[in-house]
């Protein structure tokens, strides 16, 4: 195995445990029948824009399976243009999302957002989410680039 397929193989890996570990955070906040993610709570007035918490917690956690399962497909991208097109589309979509999220929970995080709410008050649980966000959503944008090169 090459090199390059290592590294493709590991980010395509990589960006499927994130998604995994998204789901699962949403499958635990469903439960506990909170909003927000971990480390970043939901301001209350969120509250009453959503009828039913873990119902919309458990949706989010159904987002990330699908995109945990985009991300395996990755692994070898079929050529077929009914799979190849979509599978980067919503790839592409996603990782505009994630990073979106994670720049965004970010400058809530350093204080630099308080319209996304107050600074979180467990900041290690924080930092850990973020942290995850940033890896995955970086080891996605090396799966779908170095996938597009390889099935050229």
């Amino acid at each position: 195995m090459s090199r390059a397929h290592k590294k493709h193989l590991a980010a395509a890996l990589t960006a499927c445990l994130g998604a995994l570990a998204y789901t699962v955070s949403k499958v635990d906040l469903a439960r506990e029948g909170e909003l927000g993610m971990p480390g970043f709570p939901a301001p209350a007035e969120a509250y009453a824009a959503v009828a039913d918490v873990g119902t919309a917690q458990l949706a989010n956690a159904a987002l990330g399976l699908l995109m945990a399962v985009v991300a395996l497909f990755l692994v070898r991208l079929p050529r077929t243009p009914l799979v190849r097109l979509p599978v980067l589309v919503v790839s592409w979509v996603g990782i505009v999302m994630v990073g979106a999220g994670v720049l965004g929970f970010g400058a809530r995080a350093a204080g630099l957002a308080p319209s996304l709410g107050a600074t979180p008050p467990h900041m290690p649980t924080a930092l850990a989410a973020l942290l995850v966000g940033a890896v995955w959503v970086t080891a996605w944008t090396i799966a779908v680039v170095s996938a597009t090169r390889s099935s050229r």
